[in-house]
């Protein structure tokens, strides 16, 4: 697995306590255009960098006209049918799954796996937390494991979705038992466990009661009937009227 660059990261006041470890530039290709998968574009995502790092090499196209599924206990869904449920194109499915076929010769990404990913993009903190709640987000149907329609359908929302798609992701990632509704203490635990994978090498240095601080900000926004719960459409009304929220989504994918 690649390692992370190293350097200073920083914590903004955004919805997640979003880390920011570089700046955002302008997505590259013209106007209207959907991005390409390219390293340059998307390997801020560390699932993608985990997923490319693992990928063959260029070449053969006319081998990769379908998905490979020989040696895995999983097989996906077709390319097509992928296609369709995505945002992303067949070159970039066939990209993914190579790395992904590379990583996990089952077909399924098991919890632990999740894991060591996050241990070695965030060496400077304790990623165990994070990892856990983030596969639980990705694991649709709460089997304990990850396919890779599961994998590509979350990352095509997060790198690729609207705004509203994001939100609601977002949701489900606080929604820890599942209930549909969102408690302070369920977005703190969230919120704490990104500030514990950021660890101490955060700027402007962090205060121990900087998460808590940071979620009752939020939630005093966002239960707007004071009723203790946030619900879907309390979470989707007040993010998208608060140009802070909407802005840290744009930064989503640094800690997916």
């Amino acid at each position: 697995m690649p390692r992370p660059k190293e350097g200073t990261t920083a914590t903004d006041g955004s919805l997640l306590g979003d880390p920011v470890h570089t700046p955002l530039g302008r997505k590259e290709g013209a106007k209207g255009q959907r991005p390409r998968l390219t390293r340059q574009v998307l390997m801020r995502c560390c699932l993608v960098k985990w997923v490319l790092s693992s990928a063959a090499p260029q070449g053969s196209d006319s081998s990769d006209s379908e998905l490979e599924l020989s040696a895995v206990r999983h097989q996906p869904e077709g390319l097509d049918q992928l296609q369709a449920q995505t945002k992303f194109t067949k070159k970039e499915l066939q990209s993914l799954y190579r790395g992904f076929k590379n990583e996990c010769p089952t077909g399924l990404v098991d919890e632990d796996t999740f894991k060591v990913i996050y241990s070695q993009f965030f060496p400077q903190g304790d990623a165990t937390t994070y990892a856990h709640f983030l596969f639980n987000a990705f694991d649709a149907d709460g089997n304990g494991a990850i396919r890779f329609e599961d994998f590509v359908v979350g990352l095509s929302v997060l790198l690729r979705g609207t705004v509203h798609e994001k939100l609601r992701w977002a949701f489900n990632l606080y929604d820890i038992n599942k209930d549909g509704l969102v408690t302070k203490e369920e977005m703190l635990a969230i919120v704490k466990s990104i500030y514990d994978m950021m660890g101490r090498r955060t700027y402007p240095v962090l205060r121990e009661d900087a998460p808590l601080e940071h979620v009752e900000r939020f939630f005093q926004k966002m239960d707007r009937n004071q009723d203790g719960v946030v619900t879907i459409d309390e979470f989707l009304e007040t993010c998208q009227k608060d140009e802070n929220i909407m802005s840290s989504m744009q930064l989503f994918e640094n800690v997916i």
